[in-house]
């Protein structure tokens, strides 16, 4: 798998990780704690790890020595997010961090021997229904959990409400489902897919919702949300262009000032074999 990633990439992760931290299931966390081994450093496989904001979330929230193993296809984004990774567990225990670069779709089983659990944020919509196959299969086969977090639903809201807000957003999640280079991504789909595939192997999955709610705290993500947003809508449907120049040029004036909120659906996933 090979993704085009924009130049200015690590900043729009910057600037999405407060909101992702604050949407994160910890019940889920606290599920998983429970059923982690209790000897020896926990291994932890983070897929698609881009600047780190998952790993320095979660490793502080995870008891005792850690090792985490960070994939990414940009050497830069591993970069960021091995300089970032905090250096201790919250009882002090010592974490250690080592990058792979390459294409995590590719992953095996024996690849995740060591793995205490794997780990993605922001990352399923983004497979094919057999990249994602291939992923779980790994998963199960390793006997490890996997704690998939910030996956799209397609659900979202804007308030106040425009009589534009569904078209757009049904042409934004028919972009999110398009074919890339003879790829086409699951997109909204994601979810069902995984959960589907884990149930395959005989593998019990919880959800649990978590979305972002954007305010007036949060006016620069979601004019820059809205942006992409609507562009992506766009390309998916260029008629759409020339009857929402004066929809984006209200909605951004709205987002700017705060007065704009939005609700974007995210669930969170643990898929752990009882």
């Amino acid at each position: 798998m090979s993704i085009d990633l924009p130049p200015d990439f690590a900043k729009w992760l910057a600037l999405r990780e407060p909101a992702d931290v604050a949407a994160r299931s910890t019940e889920l966390v606290d599920t998983l704690r429970a059923a982690l081994p209790g000897h020896g450093p926990l291994v932890v496989h983070d897929l698609g790890a881009g600047t780190g904001s998952l790993g320095r979330w979660l490793a502080p929230l995870l008891p005792g020595a850690q090792h985490w193993i960070l994939y990414d296809q940009d050497p830069d984004l591993l970069g960021r997010a091995c300089a970032g990774m905090p250096a201790t567990a919250a009882d002090g225990a010592p974490i250690t961090v080592e990058t792979r670069q390459g294409d995590l779709t590719r992953l095996t089983a024996a690849e995740l021997a060591d793995a205490a659990l794997v780990t993605a944020s922001a990352l399923l919509d983004m497979l094919t229904v057999e990249e994602l196959d291939r992923l779980v299969a790994a998963c199960a086969e390793a006997g490890c959990p996997a704690l998939f977090l910030i996956s799209v639903t397609g659900a979202v809201r804007l308030t106040p409400a425009d009589s534009l807000d569904d078209e757009v957003a049904a042409a934004f999640n028919a972009h999110q489902r398009r074919t890339v280079g003879g790829r086409r991504l699951l997109g909204p789909d994601a979810v069902d897919t995984c959960v589907a595939a884990f149930a395959r192997h005989g593998v019990d999955v919880e959800l649990r919702p978590s979305p972002w709610r954007l305010g007036p705290e949060q006016a620069a993500l979601t004019a820059q949300w809205f942006t992409g947003w609507l562009d992506a809508a766009r390309e998916q449907r260029p008629d759409l262009t020339t009857h929402t120049d004066e929809y984006a040029r209200r909605r951004l004036a709205e987002a700017e000032s705060g007065r704009l909120g939005v609700l974007v659906g995210h669930v969170d996933l643990l898929a752990l074999r009882r």
